[in-house]
């Protein structure tokens, strides 16, 4: 395989992953705010200890894996900009749709 199809290949491979992890990412952090929200009112309505400890539980889970997900996401995403770097310098790449889109991903995780 030529090295241009091999940067197009690493290109959509890096991308998906990034991709896969901003959106997971945001589902752990919209759990983790739906959890909070449920424990809240757990603990305004009284509950039981028992219930209160398992709900901190879970939203201690959640949170950690929003931790783990941006850490993985980060690493993703610096892979994918050195990547995109390296493609910007091959002229046969410079209006790549996978180059294309992994510049509006890159943009996209900067927000």
């Amino acid at each position: 395989m030529s090295e241009i199809a091999a940067l197009k290949r690493q290109l959509k491979i890096k991308s998906g992953a990034a991709k896969r992890l901003m959106k997971e990412n945001g589902l752990y952090r919209k759990e983790a705010e739906d959890l909070q929200r449920k424990l809240d009112k757990m603990i305004a309505d009284g509950a039981e200890e028992w219930d209160l400890k398992n709900a901190r539980r879970l939203v201690e889970e959640s949170t950690k894996m929003i931790t783990d997900t941006s850490d993985r996401m980060g690493r993703a995403v610096g892979e994918l900009r050195d990547l995109s770097i390296k493609a910007k310098k091959e002229p046969s790449l410079a209006q790549d749709e996978d180059l294309l889109s992994a510049e509006s991903l890159l943009e996209e995780a900067a927000l």
